[in-house]
Order: C-alpha cells, then sequence, then structure tokens
C-alpha cells in the first residue's frame, strides 16, 4: 500500500497519511510522496479544496526514529528538514486553495506541526497534539516556532515546547490552536462537510485570502492594507465575484467556479 493515499471527489481532495504500523510517522518515502500529492492537488484545476489526515488512530508521530537510528536508513537531519518538512510546510502555505487538517489522533512532533500550517484545523475528541521534541533532546521544526506563538501567544507556546505537555483537543480549541473539536461518531462526517463546503465557496478568494494572511506575518500595517488593496482589485476582477453578485441581486444560491 503507498505511504500517502489520494481520493478525489466533488473537487475535494483527501490525502491520507497511510503508515498506520507507526502512527504514520514520516519516512523519507512518505515525506517525498506528500511533497508530490499536494503538487498534484494544486495542479489540479478539478481539486478545490484538500483534507490532510491520518490513517488507523493517529494523525502523524512525527519522524520515524527507526529511520534516524538505521546507518543504512538515516538521511541525515540537513536532509530531513531541508527536503522533507519545509517543503511540506512551503507547499501548504502556497497552494492557494483551502487545506483542512483533519486530525483523526494524535498528533507529535513534525505531525503536531504540520497540522498547525494548514488553514483550518478540525480533530476528534479524542485527538492529542505534543510538542515532543525536548523529550529527545531536539528543538521544534516544522515551522512549529512560527506557528504555534502566533495562535496561542508567546508564554504558552515557549511552555508547551520546553515541556512537551500532551495537550487535549478541548484545550487545543479552548487556546485557539484548532477550529473545532467533533465527537468520534462525527468527526469523519463533519470534515468532510466542511471541505466540502470550502470547495464549493469562491476559492479564488479564499487562495487571496490564504496569500493575505501570509503575508500578514511579516508585512507592517501600511504594506498590509497596500496589498489587501492589490489584490480586492485582483479579486473584484473574478468571475466568481460576477457570480456572486449577480446571484445576490436574484436571490440565487450562487454557483461558484473558483475562477
Amino acid at each position: 500500500m503507498p505511504s500517502i493515499q489520494l481520493h478525489i471527489e466533488n473537487g475535494v481532495a483527501q490525502v491520507t497519511l497511510n503508515r498506520p504500523e507507526t502512527f504514520n510517522s514520516f519516512n523519507r518515502e512518505m515525506a517525498l510522496l506528500l511533497q508530490n500529492t499536494l503538487d498534484e492537488c494544486g495542479a489540479n484545476q478539478e481539486v478545490r479544496a484538500i483534507i490532510l489526515t491520518g490513517n488507523g488512530k493517529a494523525f502523524c508521530a512525527g519522524q520515524d526514529l527507526n529511520e534516524v537510528t538505521s546507518p543504512e536508513l538515516n538521511p541525515g537531519f540537513r536532509k530531513i528538514l531541508e527536503e522533507h518538512y519545509n517543503p511540506i510546510i512551503e507547499r501548504i502555505r502556497t497552494i492557494e486553495k483551502p487545506i483542512v487538517a483533519a486530525v483523526n489522533g494524535v498528533a507529535a512532533g513534525a505531525g503536531a506541526n504540520i497540522a498547525l500550517a494548514c488553514d483550518i484545523v478540525v480533530a476528534v475528541e479524542n485527538a492529542s497534539f505534543i510538542q515532543a521534541f525536548s523529550k529527545i533532546g531536539l528543538i521544534p521544526d516544522s515551522a512549529g516556532t512560527f506557528f504555534l506563538p502566533r495562535l496561542i501567544g508567546f508564554q504558552k507556546a515557549s511552555a508547551l515546547m520546553m515541556l512537551g505537555d500532551k495537550v487535549s483537543a478541548e484545550e487545543a480549541e479552548r487556546l485557539g490552536m484548532l477550529y473545532k473539536v467533533y465527537s468520534a461518531d462525527t468527526f469523519i462526517e463533519e470534515a468532510n462537510k466542511l471541505a466540502l463546503k470550502l470547495a464549493q465557496m469562491p476559492t479564488k478568494a479564499l487562495g487571496l485570502t490564504k496569500r493575505l494572511l501570509n503575508q500578514s506575518m511579516v508585512n507592517t500595517l501600511e504594506e498590509q492594507l497596500s496589498v489587501e488593496s492589490d489584490l480586492q482589485i485582483e479579486a473584484a476582477e473574478s468571475e466568481d465575484y460576477a457570480e456572486g453578485v449577480n446571484a445576490f441581486i436574484q436571490k440565487r444560491k450562487p454557483i461558484f467556479k473558483g475562477k
């Protein structure tokens, strides 16, 4: 079975991490295949939204330690970061389509930070998030030190990263790490419903919104206002905007095409 599964239906691409026997921990093969799959979803005009989830009990346990402790398999940390995780985070943030992390179980280390880099994070009620790096003498990677302080504040992020505390899904929602928590009975249905809703929205504008959010991390207020003006003009020239206005005037549901 491939370590990454891809299923496309109704404009939604479900990308599933598929190494359940290792709690979907990353080896080189899975990391490179995820990059290729995200590229495919980004280029495919039929894909309007993406769900990233895991198969089995875990979302992702981070790095497969068997790989880094086996001399014949270990690619080295520079390759792991520069060729595995950093390119995954860059793709998640630069693909101008909404990406939903559907956290179906434990998300630890790089697995937690990959989830937090997504546009919308939802979790099943028994999921948990762990900045596990300090437990083995490492530092947070996969943009964890970038996103987590911005999501929950510097002090709380510092404590979670240094202490390596397990954060329940309920606590993660309260802290602002994720959007919603769903019961185990409804999780898959609700996550798919959310992604389908996004796929039916004006995804051209959603992609531009994502670009603006990325730039807001580094821009001054004046710079952000300028970029908002430029991208609002681009959005106003889209077919989706024309459709949205016409549908409003005609009192009907709009049919957006992401153009």
